[in-house]
């Protein structure tokens, strides 16, 4: 058994026009603690597992080796940390431990690839350095690449803002002992200034660093911050996470090149940016980084499901304005072209009865107004907009419609069925059918099928507008499903998450709101259940949760 330290658009312009279409705190826990208050070494930042293996799964945490050591310091002395796996919680059955030195060049994180462990099995885990001993871990690995297993299910989340609200969907899903993993799909962190979204009224709890995040000690603070959430570390403790990265990971809409929310005179050079953003990403989350330095791979639950995650920042082509005729550009990329052919190569080749597809943005067209069908390629064409409907977010697949229309050709030419597409990004929850063809949609067929959460407390529209839920959302929404026939359900208001139970008939996703994002203490109630059935690429409506 060896060990290693591992090397290290915007959602309010979507929310907004969704309004325009229907109308036309305490701080559970500090990331940077006093210095007099640490009593090091001492594991702050809890304990975290990710990307699990038929025989193995990563393991992370952050030892804080002296009072000066705080995360982004630059400061404190290499650290000898222990690691353990047992069989049981009171670790009599060990099965695999090791050491690893944890150093300021790493800001003192510990990454351990573990392997030798049994398929399908779950074990914990925990770390010490000197006396101090960490929180113990409960992990699971997967079935092996060719078994046959009754069932896999996934917690879904999406888009944290620290800001916005209390992580309380994370403590309800780390409450559940029937999840396989969660599956993170992006926005775990936030770039922006204290006060900078939401506006400084409505900040529940201000971000550290204050300021922006540029810098690496910035970003390295920030993950810190978000790491010292108590419902965060629950949820870490109790699942492993298969997490990909989106824009606020960066900076807002980011591109290959830029992003919205970064200016080069003031906030310096944009690979440097990039570079520290994507140093501290991979010091401080449980995931595997690929040998190109991004989050895109794959991994595999028996002969059930083949889960492929996607990066869709790192490569893509500039954003373009609504009605600039650039959006079906063919040479214009939302994946790069070496992300793409990998997912169709791995999507024709898979044989497994689910093909998941892990999508920090929206595959699915959507389309604002009540044209009817027939109306919207003409129109399209004179306005210069995608000609599968009226974009209404180009930093979405929408954006990039040549990419798309490429890959839903793959599917349907090789006659690749079971495709389900897990969304964030958008703030909202969708249940889709993802149609070739839009504007004749349902005549025309449903290559796919896609499941978006909702956000855990970044704003949606009920937040954006100061107003009740409902107030404004079920005229959007009717006008939303009133253009997109392949929408079958969306939801503006709640936050929450998703739990996708897959078996060899379906694929099925419930979906749970908290009561109130503001409160630590929030409950948890499920609403509505979507699923696809094997073979037929459309969603439909079912009346209660997987039990």
């Amino acid at each position: 058994m060896t060990s290693r330290i591992l090397p290290a658009p915007s959602r309010r312009t979507v929310v907004k026009a969704a309004a325009a279409t229907a109308v036309a705190a305490p701080v559970l826990a500090s990331a940077a603690p006093a210095a007099a208050d640490v009593k090091a070494p001492a594991f702050l930042h809890g304990v975290a597992s990710g990307d699990p293996l038929p025989d193995g799964v990563l393991l992370w945490t952050r030892v804080t080796p002296s009072p000066d050591a705080l995360p982004g310091s630059g400061q404190g002395a290499d650290t000898e940390v222990r690691w353990e796996v047992s069989e049981d919680r009171a670790f009599t059955r060990t099965v695999a431990r090791g050491t690893v030195i944890a150093t300021a060049a790493s800001d003192h994180t510990v990454k351990v690839d573990v392997r030798g462990l049994r398929q399908e099995t779950a074990y914990y885990y925990r770390f010490t350095a000197s006396t101090a001993v960490s929180p113990t871990g409960r992990t699971r690995t997967t079935p092996a690449v060719d078994a046959t297993t009754s069932g896999v299910r996934f917690g879904v989340v999406s888009c944290a803002n620290w800001e916005a609200g209390h992580f309380s969907a994370y403590r309800h899903l780390a409450a559940r002992a029937d999840l396989d993993a969660v599956v993170h799909l992006g926005d775990y962190i936030y770039e922006y200034e204290t006060g900078g979204y939401p506006k400084p009224e409505y900040v529940i709890r201000q971000h550290e660093p204050k300021h922006e995040i540029v810098t690496l000690a910035d970003y390295r603070l920030r993950h810190a911050t978000y790491k010292a959430d108590a419902h965060l570390q629950a949820l870490h403790a109790a699942h492993p996470v298969i997490a990909i990265w989106d824009d606020h990971e960066f900076a807002n809409d980011t591109w290959s090149g830029g992003a919205e929310n970064h200016t080069p005179g003031t906030e310096g050079d944009w690979a440097a940016r990039v570079a520290a953003a994507k140093q501290a990403y991979f010091e401080w989350m449980p995931v595997r980084a690929s040998t190109e330095g991004t989050v895109y791979r794959r991994l595999r639950f028996g002969r059930l499901a083949d889960l492929h995650l996607l990066d869709l920042r790192s490569f893509r082509s500039q954003q373009v304005s609504m009605g600039s005729g650039q959006v079906d550009d063919p040479d214009r990329t939302l994946t790069g072209r070496a992300q793409l052919d990998w997912l169709k190569a791995g999507l024709a080749a898979s044989d497994a009865a689910w093909k998941l597809v892990g999508t920090s943005v929206m595959i699915s067209p959507v389309a604002f107004g009540s044209l009817p069908a027939h109306l919207l390629q003409p129109v399209a064409e004179l306005l210069g907009l995608p000609k599968g409907g009226l974009a209404i977010n180009v930093d979405q697949w929408d954006g990039y419609t040549d990419d798309r229309k490429e890959l839903l050709a793959h599917l349907t030419e090789r006659s690749i069925t079971n495709t389900v597409f897990l969304t964030g990004d958008i703030h909202m929850a969708w249940a889709n059918d993802v149609p070739v063809t839009a504007a004749t949609y349902p005549k025309s067929r449903s290559a796919a099928t896609e499941f978006v959460v909702t956000s855990v407390t970044s704003d949606n529209l009920d937040d954006i507008l100061h107003v009740a839920p409902g107030t404004v959302s079920l005229v959007a929404a009717a006008a939303i499903r009133g253009a997109n026939r392949h929408v079958k359900w969306v939801d503006m208001d709640h936050h929450g998450y998703g739990v996708l139970d897959v078996t060899a008939e379906r694929s099925q996703m419930d979906y749970y709101t908290v009561s109130d994002k503001r409160n630590p203490d929030a409950s948890s109630a499920w609403i509505r259940s979507y699923r696809t059935l094997s073979g037929t690429q459309r969603v439909e409506r079912v009346y209660a949760p997987v039990r």
